[in-house]
């Protein structure tokens, strides 16, 4: 899935680096991903508000993410 928002952007490690990303945002991208069918892409509204005109996007309607909130979902269903 694809959301916008803060995050937390890092390194980790001592021997073995590895970057990685943290918070709300991130954490909206990863559920929104369950949501989508194969192969597919689901967005937040705020990502479809930036894409409008540009990709075809399907509303999927209201989504309860697990653990976190409510909000609209759609399927980017590719560039117009």
């Amino acid at each position: 899935g694809i959301h916008t928002g803060p995050v937390v952007a890092g390194v980790i490690g001592r021997r073995k680096f590895a970057y990685d990303l943290w918070g709300d945002t991130v954490n909206v991208a990863s559920r929104l991903h369950t949501f989508a069918p194969g192969g597919g892409t689901m967005v937040s509204e705020v990502v479809s508000e930036r894409l409008k005109g540009r990709y075809r996007l399907v509303e999927h309607g209201l989504v309860q993410l697990k653990g976190l909130r409510e909000l609209r979902a759609y399927r980017l269903e590719g560039k117009i």
